[in-house]
C-alpha cells in the first residue's frame, strides 16, 4: 500500500507549527490565571483567619453574658438578693483560636444595667475588643435582658 501527499510538504512544516505572538499570549494568558489561583488562595485564607478570630471573639462575649446572667437576682426574696447589681467590669483573655504565632488578646466590657424598674429589666451587654495583626481593632457585641430570678 501506497500513500499519497496531496499537498506540498514545505507547506505542511510551516502551518502545523505555533507563531511567536501565539505563544506569547498563550504565556501571558496562563500567566494572568495562575496569578489569579493565587490572589484567590491568598485572600480566602486571609479572610478564614479573620473568621476564626471573630467567632472567637463572640463566644469570649456570649461567655460575659452568661458570666453577668449566672449571678443571682431575686428581689422578691428576704432579703433581696443581688449578686451583681449595676455595674461594670472587664476580662482581658486570649483567643481562643489553634495557632502557632504569638496569642491575640481581647478585652470583653461586661455592663450590666436597668432598662425598666418596674418591672424589674436589666441589660446585659458585652463588647468583646480584639486587634487583628496587621488589620486593626475589631469589636463583637452581645447584647440581652434579663428579668429577676430568670
Amino acid at each position: 500500500m501506497e500513500l499519497v501527499c496531496l499537498r506540498n510538504p514545505q507547506e505542511r512544516n510551516g502551518a502545523r507549527a505555533f507563531t511567536l505572538p501565539e505563544l506569547v499570549i498563550s504565556i501571558a494568558i496562563l500567566g494572568v490565571v495562575t496569578g489569579g489561583i493565587i490572589y484567590g488562595f491568598a485572600n480566602s485564607t486571609r479572610v478564614a483567619e479573620w473568621n476564626a478570630y471573630s467567632l472567637a471573639a463572640q463566644s469570649l462575649a456570649f461567655q460575659g453574658v452568661e458570666l453577668a446572667r449566672a449571678a443571682k437576682w431575686d428581689p422578691m426574696a428576704w432579703p433581696q438578693v443581688d449578686e451583681w447589681g449595676i455595674t461594670n467590669f472587664t476580662e482581658v483573655e486570649i483567643l481562643d483560636v489553634p495557632i502557632k504565632k504569638t496569642p491575640v488578646y481581647a478585652t470583653n466590657f461586661i455592663s450590666v444595667s436597668w432598662v425598666t424598674t418596674n418591672p424589674p429589666l436589666r441589660r446585659l451587654q458585652a463588647a468583646c475588643v480584639w486587634r487583628m495583626p496587621g488589620r486593626g481593632l475589631f469589636t463583637n457585641f452581645v447584647t440581652t435582658l434579663r428579668a429577676p430570678d430568670q
